[in-house]
């Protein structure tokens, strides 16, 4: 192969098909540019000897007055055929190979989204299929248009000109040493910040560095939780407390509750002794009943302040799940135990109603004597 400069002198036998010359752009047309590089006449670049990709128009790559390196296609009397094409996809191969072999990561820009996948001009042709853009399923590429992105080869076939190319071994790449690093620093009592990757039935799966821990359903709150989703949604970022760590089976056991102020020291201030508190009756006990005032936060009414009147157990009078009105008798929130009645609440009544009955009503025409008096009286009859 031959290299020939711009040369005025230059003759037929000068060039031979093959040979790869520099050249200067003097017509640009819609589907050609010509170019000259010495010889007797300008050489024809056709557009689709312009690049590996599709173009439009000539215009698009080339201006009047630009240096180019060509590779002569067709040589006759009549007629020099070049190629643009070629030269920079002999010199591309040259580069993937290298890269290839050493699994080198390389950015690239993405010069055009197909059904698939995403195409990048490397001199030659190169593909990234859907599946190895991202980590994560993505919807619509077209935003990636124009965007550059680290790669590696994953795939070279040079006689069929294919070059596959993987955005996400970059990630992966990147995970695992990320992961390395977590499993080899985390300790149980840290607290870190995590990202929600997944929901089970269990609990939720939160990334907090390039590995996955559990929070199980239990750790997710300190009330009850029925289904994960009420608490958390993939994607959201959260707090977390390392409990235990498996760096064998790469497991971390996780807390979202421990993170957070529990229902009890919320309470605080809520609820003090004489609060006349609406809540629900959670469970009913042979010695009275647990009624939840604030989530995660329950006062016992003992069976003795559930009513004035005597009752065998609280079912009695009680149900759960029923709404009810409590008076507050005592709190201690350091052994996270509060004192309720109901029966206070409708003592003021029995009292009334207790007092009503004991006073007798005088009659008009009482003489002023109290029953007690004409019962003393009677009763002095029979001494």
């Amino acid at each position: 192969m031959v290299e020939e400069t711009n040369n005025e002198m230059a003759t037929f036998d000068a060039l031979s098909i093959g040979d790869v010359v520099n050249g200067k752009v003097t017509t640009v047309e819609e589907k050609h540019a010509l170019v000259d590089v010495g010889y007797k006449k300008e050489g024809i670049l056709p557009i689709s000897e312009l690049s590996s990709l599709h173009v439009e128009k000539v215009s698009d790559l080339l201006t009047v007055g630009d240096d180019v390196t060509v590779k002569v296609t067709k040589l006759s009397d009549d007629e020099l055929v070049l190629s643009k094409k070629e030269v920079d996809a002999d010199k591309a191969w040259e580069d993937l190979e290298k890269n290839y072999e050493e699994k080198t990561t390389f950015e690239v820009e993405i010069a055009d989204v197909v059904k698939g996948g995403l195409v990048v001009d490397l001199g030659v042709r190169g593909f990234i299929p859907a599946s190895l853009v991202e980590r994560h399923f993505v919807e619509d590429f077209g935003e990636y248009k124009g965007r550059e992105l680290d790669v590696k080869i994953v795939e070279l076939d040079r006689e069929k000109r294919k070059v596959i190319l993987s955005h996400r071994a970059v990630l992966d790449e990147k995970a695992d040493l990320a992961k390395e690093k977590t499993l080899a620093n985390i300790q149980a009592g840290d607290v870190l910040e995590g990202t929600v990757q997944r929901l089970t039935d269990f609990g939720a799966f939160v990334d907090i560095g390039g590995v996955d821990g559990l929070v199980h359903i239990s750790q997710l709150a300190h009330n009850r939780v029925e289904s994960p989703s009420d608490v958390v949604s993939e994607g959201d970022t959260v707090n977390v407390k390392v409990l235990s760590i498996d760096r064998d089976n790469e497991r971390i056991s996780l807390s979202i509750k421990d993170t957070q102020p529990g229902p009890w020291e919320d309470a605080q201030g809520k609820i003090k002794a004489g609060d006349i508190l609406e809540g629900t009756v959670k469970r009913l006990v042979p010695f009275g009943a647990f009624v939840e005032l604030l989530p995660g936060v329950e006062g016992l009414v003992h069976i003795s302040e559930i009513s004035h009147s005597h009752i065998g157990t609280p079912g009695e009078v009680l149900s759960e799940g029923e709404q009810i009105k409590v008076k507050v008798l005592d709190v201690n929130f350091n052994e996270k135990r509060v004192s309720l009645s109901i029966r206070e609440l409708e003592e003021p009544q029995k009292q009334e109603q207790t007092h009503h009955h004991a006073d007798l009503p005088q009659d008009d025409n009482s003489s002023g004597f109290s029953l007690g008096d004409m019962i003393g009286d009677q009763l002095k009859k029979y001494k």
